[in-house]
């Protein structure tokens, strides 16, 4: 039976501090270009990978989370794209091109093809299926429309609003009529978040030495929604900022990740004075949504409404740097790792 050589992505051990480049190495070892035989499992050749903060929570050894962390020595799990070789299940034959949870590796298998989506192959990129139309795109949208609620003409903050997620909740905001105020951590995001996604306005949070003066700066009447993608500061800074009957969706804590002593929150007596919502939620919670979300962002993608910044790595070599990265904000748009050319 032929061989490759695969090149994999090894997660080395557990951490307590933020991800390093040397938190994972790559390897080679040899795959089969065959699924076995009854198995049910797809052979897939992986051709884009997705970097996403979540990984984070992964590399630790706690098992209460939503998902399993990640296992010392073996390949790193995450989204991609990737295109069938050989499929031992009669859904998927060799050629389709599939988006899911896959391995850091050139080749890949696997088992568990019910959790799969086969991508109908359009004028739309490849890339997008791991972001605008991945994971991160189904939870802005999620986010968005179920867990704020939001009406129009409200005014909306979003705090890391150049990234995978805030981008798009960004925009959708803007579609739905909304006045939207984002916030990053360089000039060039801020650049990118009023001139080419079309934000009402956006700071450097960087170079604030005081959040809640500049969030009533920017939101002199209060905030109707925030979309939290980074905890810490800035939400004890929107806190303080909230309208009578205002929303927080929890989505992220970057800001936290790589802390062993979480900086806890002082302003939560406003949930009650204010009579603020503030919740939490996971993508997978709305997964009956997925076809209008596709039905609904691919329409406004092909009509120009919207647009999907991304930062794109080349190799697999590239992904322990760009997963690094993340967690110092290097990427502009969502981290990509680009593994093999369609």
């Amino acid at each position: 039976m032929a061989k490759m050589e695969n090149k994999q992505v090894i997660f080395k051990d557990f951490i307590e501090r933020a991800p390093q480049e040397t938190d994972l190495e790559l390897k080679v070892s040899e795959v089969e270009l065959k699924s076995p035989s009854g198995s049910g499992a797809l052979l897939v050749k992986n051709l884009y990978l997705s970097c996403d903060p979540y990984m984070r929570g992964r590399m630790r050894d706690f098992h209460g989370s939503y998902i399993p962390p990640f296992v010392p020595g073996r390949v790193v799990e995450g989204f991609g794209v990737s295109k069938v070789v050989h499929s031992d299940d009669p859904s998927f034959k060799p050629g389709d091109v599939i988006s899911g949870l896959t391995g850091w590796e050139e080749y890949s298998l696997i088992k568990k093809a019910e959790q799969l989506r086969k991508i109908q192959l359009d004028d739309i990129p490849l890339s997008y299926h791991v972001g605008l139309l991945g994971m991160p795109g189904f939870t802005a949208y999620a986010g968005f429309y179920e867990v704020c609620s939001p009406g129009r003409g409200e005014h909306v903050f979003v705090s890391a609003a150049s990234g995978a997620v805030g981008q798009l909740v960004g925009q959708l905001a803007k579609l739905h009529g909304c006045y939207v105020v984002g916030s990053a951590g360089s000039n060039q995001k801020v650049d990118l978040l009023k001139n080419k996604l079309g934000f009402d306005e956006a700071f450097n949070y960087k170079e604030e030495l005081d959040l809640n003066a500049a969030l009533k700066r920017y939101f002199p009447q209060g905030i109707d929604i925030y979309f939290d993608n980074v905890g810490g500061e800035i939400l004890d800074a929107a806190l303080l900022n909230m309208r009578i009957h205002g929303r927080i969706a929890v989505c992220g804590m970057v800001s936290q990740h790589s802390l062993s002593n979480p900086k806890g929150i002082h302003n939560l007596f406003n949930l009650i004075t204010r009579r603020i919502r503030m919740q939490g939620f996971l993508q997978s919670d709305y997964l009956h949504l997925y076809p209008r979300f596709l039905e609904h962002v691919i329409c406004y993608y092909k009509q120009g409404k919207i647009v999907y910044v991304e930062d794109v790595s080349e190799g697999l070599a590239s992904a322990p740097a760009a997963f690094a990265g993340l967690f110092a904000g290097k990427n502009v748009g969502k981290q990509v790792i680009r593994v093999a050319h369609e």
